[in-house]
């Protein structure tokens, strides 16, 4: 997890429905921006996800991903490939908004209508509407064993 220069923990978390510019820029969220500038100043690296959408870090965490990723055996060289050979470092600009490659917005299917989650040490970028299908199919499926011995 993120931890800024007072000591803080920070986990992301949420969702968020934003759109795209023409340009292909997202506008990071504003209760994001200020944590991302303290503890990465700015800089992220986006990714593919093999579940079809991107995944977005603060460049520290990516660090550590990259690192447990290149570790890897050969065997999985080709999950190799698909993170680390898709990933690109980005900067946020001065009003918060950083560029998703047209190459990451064709391999996750965005257009322009996206969905923006917090999952605690980074972010998922989604097509909103490949999302909501995907949520409502998992939704009407059942949960896993993991979660047999949840309270809720």
């Amino acid at each position: 997890m993120l931890v800024g220069h007072t000591g803080v923990l920070f986990v992301f978390q949420g969702a968020s429905s934003l759109s795209l510019d023409v340009k292909g820029r997202l506008s990071v969220p504003t209760r994001h921006r200020d944590v991302l500038a303290a503890t990465a100043a700015g800089a992220l690296t986006i990714t593919r996800h093999p579940h079809g959408c991107l995944m977005v870090f603060p460049r520290p965490e990516w660090e550590k991903f990259r690192e447990r990723i290149a570790a890897l055996p050969m065997q999985a060289q080709w999950w190799k490939r698909i993170f680390l050979g898709n990933a690109m470092d980005v900067e946020m600009d001065a009003s918060g908004r950083v560029l998703v490659s047209p190459e990451l917005r064709q391999a996750a299917g965005i257009s322009r209508d996206t969905i923006l989650l917090g999952m605690g040490n980074h972010f998922e970028l989604w097509d909103k509407a490949s999302y909501e299908a995907q949520e409502a199919q998992a939704m009407q499926g059942e949960m896993p064993d993991v979660f047999k011995e949840f309270s809720f």
